[in-house]
């Protein structure tokens, strides 16, 4: 097959029924359209599984390349084209758009809630289409406001992007913090509440408009760990700690040194465990899993330590498991902060009224030092919270 690396009106015309692209023009002819040439490609590679490994996955598959055709590309384009200035900005547009894509979203989410990927346990074709389609709106417009209710969706997608495959092709996608406007927006905004029109008329009578009342400020809420650490002050110093482990000649000197100064009725101990480890097939998939755990964490990272590991291999079982210290006496906090804390079962190990027992002590150090094996399984991977 052929890709010309230029293509003009004619050149486009001749080869599509639609005249216009993408087209892909192969020995036996041309295919059109976005969906089918990229069934074609996946379907002339078999093995990479895209198309799922039997018929019935092949047309769930389909069902999620639809989906992202009619269920996403509208809403996203209607949000983003004002943007990035392909076309004009409406407020009605814009607010069913924002509605219509929180709507499938919603559905996404939902899907993913126990899923890796929307399909097998593999990148497929659906996985491709469904966060291509995604890849723009997450970039540009969908702030985390906007994405707080869809935890499993941004989950699922943060996996995909950083696969190196997507990588090669998209670049590495920073997710949207703020809401780009679109140049007509805010006069659109002013316009819909009809406060333009109202100047006009009251100054056609004469009349003053009165100056409306400035809004009532807004309290900023305070962190729970904040009021701890004002309120009830640890002996404890989170910073030190984090210097010890890292800096100490071996992991003896540094467990030696927090035995010392752990504080139980400021900071709580707590052993973690992955509800869905049977779903876990891939070790790479696992890694960035809680690599993206830790970064939803950000928020209380100047109150909490971790280490979390990947137990097992490929062709046993791959179990997420970890040991944490939590300013306080709750996981609540870290749950708030990071929604996929929901997702694991946490035992107390040690905090206030149960000081740390020698085992206590042997399940922490064995989570915090050892790199090797675990609980007798090799350790796959790693990451400390810190």
């Amino acid at each position: 097959m052929t890709v010309p690396e230029e293509f003009d009106a004619a050149a486009v015309a001749k080869l599509s029924p639609f005249g216009r692209a993408p087209v892909l023009e192969t020995e036996k002819g041309a295919i059109t359209s976005s969906n089918a040439i990229c069934r074609y490609l996946a379907a002339i590679r078999p093995e990479t599984g895209l198309l799922g490994d039997s018929v019935f996955e092949a047309a769930e598959i389909d069902s999620w390349v639809d989906f992202a055709s009619n269920e996403l590309d509208l809403p996203a384009s209607v949000w983003v084209y004002p943007v990035v200035g392909y076309m004009q900005f409406s407020q009605a547009a814009y607010e069913k758009a924002k509605a219509d894509l929180a709507a499938s979203l919603a559905a996404l989410d939902s899907h993913l809630l126990t899923r890796t990927f929307l399909v097998t346990d593999q990148v497929t074709l659906a996985d491709i289409a469904v966060a291509s389609s995604l890849v723009y709106p997450f970039k540009l417009v969908a702030d985390k406001n906007f994405l707080k209710p869809f935890t499993n969706v941004v989950r699922w997608f943060t996996t995909c992007v950083k696969q190196e495959e997507f990588v090669a092709v998209i670049g590495a996608v920073t997710m949207c913090k703020t809401e780009l406007k679109a140049p007509g927006q805010a006069a659109d905004k002013k316009a819909a509440g009809g406060k333009k029109a109202d100047k006009k008329a009251d100054k056609k009578k004469g009349k003053k408009e009165d100056k409306p009342a400035a809004p009532a400020p807004v309290k900023k809420v305070e962190h729970p760990y904040k009021i701890m650490d004002r309120e009830a002050p640890s002996t404890m110093v989170m910073d030190t700690w984090k210097k010890t482990y890292s800096n100490a000649a071996t992991y003896d000197e540094s467990m030696s040194k927090f035995w010392e100064t752990y504080d139980m009725e400021g900071f709580s101990l707590w052993h973690m465990v992955y509800n869905y480890n049977e779903e876990n097939k891939r070790t790479f998939m696992v890694s960035n899993a809680i690599a993206g755990f830790q970064q939803r964490s950000d928020e209380v990272r100047k109150w909490c330590f971790g280490v979390m590991d990947v137990l097992g291999t490929e062709e046993t079982t791959l179990e997420i498991k970890g040991v944490w210290m939590l300013r306080g006496d709750t996981t609540a906090h870290l749950i708030q902060a990071n929604d996929d804390a929901n997702w694991y079962t946490w035992t107390k190990l040690a905090g206030k009224g149960m000081p740390p027992t020698d085992e206590t002590k042997k399940i922490v150090r064995s989570y915090w030092c050892e790199e090797d094996e675990l609980e007798g399984k090799p350790i796959a991977d790693s990451a400390v919270f810190k």
